[in-house]
């Protein structure tokens, strides 16, 4: 099961009532807070509605790893460090990445780890307009494999 990584780049202040819920269901209560979801089918049917407000493609996994090394975050704001994730899981960060892009662990099964990851808007700016689709030349909708390229203008 392919992993998927939805940014949020909009707004919510003109946004219908369901939109807003759907976009708190899905964590991302704020711009440029990032979050990574399975690619199931309720999961298409919140992102199809929320659309207008967020970018996402699937994640890969050194984008993942660099993902969880520099902005992935403990309670009490602490960074998830290798040390950190070999006392708790037995493994490297890059070995946990895999595993999830894999689909034989989730984010969550490291101990207290936040479930957003918040990111720096992008380094050279987005494109054309917050208002069109990705296929459009504009900055929203479903990107595929080129998310991990904002990803990392991002972190």
């Amino acid at each position: 099961m392919t992993k998927l990584a939805l940014i949020r780049l909009r707004s919510g202040i003109r946004a219908k009532g369901e939109v807003r819920d759907t976009l708190a269901m899905l964590r991302l209560h704020r711009v440029n807070h990032l979050v990574i979801i399975d690619d199931t089918p309720s999961y298409s049917g919140m992102i199809q509605k929320v659309k207008d407000y967020i970018t996402w493609g699937e994640i890969n996994k050194e984008t993942l790893a660099e993902l969880i090394r520099k902005r992935g975050r403990l309670i009490g704001n602490r960074p998830v460090t290798d040390e950190y994730v070999k006392e708790k899981l037995g493994i490297t960060i890059d070995e946990f990445a895999e595993k999830i892009i894999n689909g034989e662990m989730k984010l969550t099964d490291l101990p207290n780890i936040k479930p957003v990851f918040r990111l720096h808007p992008p380094r050279g700016g987005l494109r054309d307009s917050k208002k069109r689709s990705f296929k459009e030349g504009g900055a929203l909708g479903y990107r595929g494999e080129k998310i991990n390229e904002l990803i990392e203008r991002m972190l």
